[in-house]
């Protein structure tokens, strides 16, 4: 995932989580919000320390971003922020990416 696709300020986290238009599933909670000037849309991940250490939060970080790569279709024209949940851990990866997916597909809808 590209640098231009990423939201990384604590600010603008704060502003699509003010938003309050979320859609939710058992391993992730995605926000949206609307783009105004923008031609493409950003995408930020969120995961808590309950997952586990850094390391671990960081391949899980890993794993989503790959996700996001085969499933997101950057033309849309809005912000998302991805929380992932603790029921992650006990989900595989392709049932992870299988639910990512559907929650993707509500957010165009």
């Amino acid at each position: 995932m590209k640098k231009e696709f990423r939201v990384k300020d604590t600010r603008e986290f704060a502003s699509i989580m003010k938003y309050k238009k979320f859609y939710s599933c058992p391993s992730f909670v995605i926000y949206v919000k609307p783009r105004k000037l923008e031609t493409h849309s950003r995408v930020g991940i969120s995961v808590g320390k309950k997952l586990g250490n850094a390391v671990i939060r960081n391949k899980i970080k890993r794993q989503v971003r790959g996700m996001i790569d085969e499933i997101y279709d950057f033309n849309a024209n809005f912000d998302t922020i991805i929380l992932v949940r603790v029921k992650y851990n006990e989900e595989n990866y392709i049932n992870n990416k299988k639910l990512l997916e559907r929650l993707v597909k509500k957010v165009k809808i």
